[in-house]
């Protein structure tokens, strides 16, 4: 076996020319060493922001296909020559070193994205997860943490992942409204987020407190979930406990046989005091993570009813009878009458004044019910002479 170090493999550079005496062995980076078998060693390293192998092996006697092999052990795909000696007639590729003949390959590698090649690598997670990862300091590069995705990285890099332990979030509580061995039905706060939006859960959810109740999706970010609220709007939310009940809910869910009622408090006052609001909606391609009225979108139809208005702000009575991602706050802000607090289509304030006061939904083993969420001061303030 042959001990190498930095300064080991700088002379070893240094004969096949490709170092000179204003280098030193801190410009020998990423030094690992492996024995594809028990008689040579295999270095690899950087220089000069280049990757390199140096095998030590007598045995090799200038056999250009025995030594890449020898190189390839681990990484068959590696792309790269093999360097003459430049400084020997009798030998073409090897030169003594310490008692051993040693030969330096040069990696001929394409440079990567960080976020690619670890999407490449793990298939199994997305590159907008692995960006995550990547900014959130959870992987490192030849033994760097690195926090830009866009780093450029090559075969030879090792790539290292330190996932940090999960969250505890067994302290969180929210409130239950109702629970049984198919459903729990939750009175959500505003600002808590139904379920994470990728593979990293930083904080607390609803989907993680239906973790503790539900054994559907339970191998997922969302178990129990079968419907969302906006993170900053409260309100009524079931949850399945198993799959069977997931499927039935769902399907009324999709077949429009729930009944949803919401209150709001919007800025100015509808033109007219009830009506039924029929306007397709869809992504809107300037900012992917919003909506719009589009002709060309899903259909989405919400009825309406103001119940008192001060010419200032308005209580809204809401009944979707379609459940399109941000439809009520689309709908409307698109009559001009944006829901107070709403950051993306109105004004932002304390909170966003949109609660989901009851749910109607037929659950099983019981007849159709009704579960409510009293409307949160928050919103009755406004006109605390009407009783919701």
């Amino acid at each position: 076996m042959v001990k190498v170090s930095s300064r080991d493999i700088l002379d070893v550079l240094r004969r096949f020319e490709l170092a000179n005496d204003d280098n030193v062995p801190r410009n020998v980076e990423s030094v690992k060493m492996s024995h594809p078998n028990p008689i040579n060693t295999l270095a690899s390293f950087r220089f000069n922001k280049n990757a390199f192998f140096i095998l030590f092996d007598d045995t090799a006697e200038d056999d250009v296909e025995y030594v890449i092999k020898q190189v390839k052990t681990k990484k068959p795909n590696l792309n790269g020559e093999l360097l003459k000696n430049p400084t020997d007639s009798e030998t073409t590729y090897a030169i003594p070193f310490h008692g051993k003949d040693c030969y330096l390959y040069s990696v001929i590698s394409e440079k990567k994205r960080l976020d690619s090649e670890l999407a490449k690598r793990y298939p199994d997670t997305s590159r907008s997860t692995w960006q995550k990862h990547i900014k959130a300091g959870h992987v490192s590069v030849n033994g760097v943490v690195i926090t830009s995705p866009k780093q450029d990285v090559v075969d030879i890099d090792d790539i290292a992942i330190t996932m940090p332990d999960a969250p505890d979030f067994s302290a969180n509580e929210l409130p239950i409204i109702y629970i049984d061995d198919n459903v729990i039905v939750i009175d959500k706060p505003t600002g808590v987020l139904s379920h994470a939006k990728g593979a990293l859960n930083e904080e607390f959810t609803v989907a993680e407190f239906f973790r503790r109740y539900s054994t559907y999706n339970s191998d997922t970010n969302r178990p129990g979930i079968i419907h969302r609220l906006d993170r900053d709007t409260s309100g009524i939310m079931i949850g399945a406990r198993n799959a069977d009940t997931a499927t039935m809910l769902q399907k009324q869910f999709a077949d429009r046989k729930t009944k949803k009622t919401y209150y709001a408090i919007v800025d100015g006052v509808p033109k007219l005091d009830k009506a039924n609001i029929d306007l397709p909606i869809g992504r809107n391609p300037s900012a992917p993570s919003t909506f719009r009225v589009d002709s060309k979108g899903k259909s989405a139809i919400t009825r309406y009813e103001v119940i008192a208005s001060d010419n200032k702000h308005s209580l809204i009575k809401l009944q979707p009878q379609t459940g399109r991602t941000h439809q009520l706050r689309v709908h409307m802000a698109y009559l001009n009458t944006p829901i107070l607090g709403d950051k993306v289509y109105g004004k932002p304030s304390k909170r966003l004044y949109l609660h989901a006061n009851s749910l109607e939904i037929t659950i099983p083993t019981s007849s159709r019910r009704t579960f409510v969420s009293p409307v949160p001061s928050d919103l009755t303030d406004f006109f605390p002479d009407i009783k919701l």
